[in-house]
């Protein structure tokens, strides 16, 4: 145990000492903050930056000349067929004054069909705002058409949006507000985490044992301990770095919303339950919106101990079902390019379980996030989104002890593999190799 203490303290110390572990630790959030951030960004520069475009609308029909309304990007000029004339010829006169020229024919009203002539494919935002245009205006003359008084206006009526609210019925019969937007949101955050944190450190662990191992470094090292200690230093010992990661994450996270929450007034606030009464009543902090404040009562109704404690359980049986596999096969090459046939598989078993979280997030209590969450190579991802509705304990306790058995039976297949494969050198071994040495 003292071999592996300080093993697991080398290892420890020389990630965390380093630089870059700081850069990472800060770096990681902003890059998942700027994912959401950027694509907002650009869409907001596409529209603001574009200069504002002429199109023509040739009106055949003399009666929809004016349907389609200017937009950000568009300003649209009705003109009559007198003054057209050939749509092309008057296209190339403007010599570049005009985008488009737009003939709305005679018989749209029977047709539903509109042309847009330009040089260029036309562009999705032209296309969907002549399409919302048309649409409502023969919409409306063809409600008209019926010849019914107010039917237009009844219509317009009948039109509702429905606010569904959930609510959570506690054992002793209060009630909670629930989001399932805010569930959703949170689930994947939480499996892109785990899928980010498993993949980068399973992949430290294995450059680092090739490194090890070609530098001829090992062999000493094996000398002095035995090779499971070897390998289970470096592997607890990079996961305890992932650990704190997380740890300053939430230390971060926690000062966050206390400094934030202190600036909206909520300092002084008993419970989320009295939020709703602080954005109705005066006071001397800043006022709250009640819908900012209704997002903030069904945060504050999330029970983050239990989805942390839980999300660290199946950090920590994922990271070493994912390492063990990492450090074995590393053991089994002599550089880094050659890794790439044995890591391929376990890179396609985690894209896979990435991809069933975001497809068991519609569903997270149906038969195929249930199942995925009891396989020990898809639930430390897929758990994590069914986390924020509350999974039933029964399952909850089974998928934790398969992970965990799992776990336990891949490092010590890993162990048979990295004892025999850090001391050979000078051949390409291959997946019958690796059984032969765990035989």
């Amino acid at each position: 145990m003292q071999k592996l203490k300080l093993i697991i303290e080398r290892e420890y110390l020389s990630i965390v000492g380093r630089k870059s572990f700081i850069f990472m630790t800060i770096l990681i959030p902003i890059a998942m903050v700027l994912c959401f951030a950027v694509p907002i960004g650009i869409a907001y520069l596409n529209d603001s930056g574009s200069d504002v475009q002429t199109v023509a609308v040739l009106d055949e029909t003399g009666r929809y000349g004016g349907a389609i309304d200017d937009s950000d990007l568009y300003r649209f000029v009705p003109m009559t067929a007198d003054s057209v004339g050939d749509p092309h010829e008057f296209y190339r006169q403007a010599d570049g004054a005009i985008a488009a020229v737009v003939v709305i024919p005679a018989d749209v009203d029977s047709s539903l069909q509109v042309t847009v002539y330009s040089d260029n494919t036309i562009n999705a935002a032209l296309k969907m705002h002549i399409d919302d245009c048309m649409s409502d205006t023969l919409t409306g003359t063809r409600i008209a058409s019926y010849g019914v008084p107010g039917l237009q206006k009844m219509i317009e009526d009948s039109s509702v949006n429905v606010d569904v609210k959930g609510v959570k019925w506690s054992t002793d019969g209060s009630e909670t507000e629930t989001s399932t937007e805010i569930a959703m949101i949170l689930g994947m955050v939480l499996s892109l985490i785990t899928y980010m944190f498993v993949l980068m450190y399973g992949a430290m662990i294995m450059n680092g044992v090739i490194e090890e191992k070609t530098n001829r470094i090992v062999e000493v090292m094996a000398s002095s301990c035995k090779p499971f200690q070897l390998m289970m230093g470096k592997v607890i010992g990079v996961g305890l770095v992932g650990l704190t990661q997380v740890a300053i994450w939430v230390v971060l996270l926690g000062i966050l919303t206390a400094v934030g929450g202190s600036m909206l007034g909520l300092s002084s606030m008993g419970s989320a339950a009295e939020l709703p009464t602080m954005a109705t009543t005066p006071a001397t902090t800043m006022p709250i919106d009640p819908d900012v404040a209704g997002v903030l009562q069904q945060v504050m109704n999330i029970n983050f101990g239990y989805i942390i404690g839980c999300f660290v359980l199946y950090f920590i049986g994922g990271y070493l079902l994912f390492a063990a596999l990492f450090a074995a096969f590393g053991s089994a090459v002599d550089q880094a390019s050659d890794a790439s046939q044995f890591t391929t598989p376990i890179m396609l078993i985690m894209v896979i379980a990435l991809y069933a979280g975001i497809a068991c997030a519609e569903n997270p209590s149906g038969p195929m996030a249930v199942w995925c969450s009891m396989i020990p190579f898809t639930s430390p991802i897929v758990m994590m989104v069914r986390l924020p509705y509350e999974v039933p304990l029964w399952q909850l306790a089974l998928s934790i002890a398969i992970l965990f058995a799992t776990a336990i039976l891949t490092v010590w297949l890993a162990a048979r593999i990295y004892r025999t494969g850090i001391l050979r050198y000078g051949k390409k071994n291959s997946f019958k190799d690796i059984v032969k040495w765990i035989k």
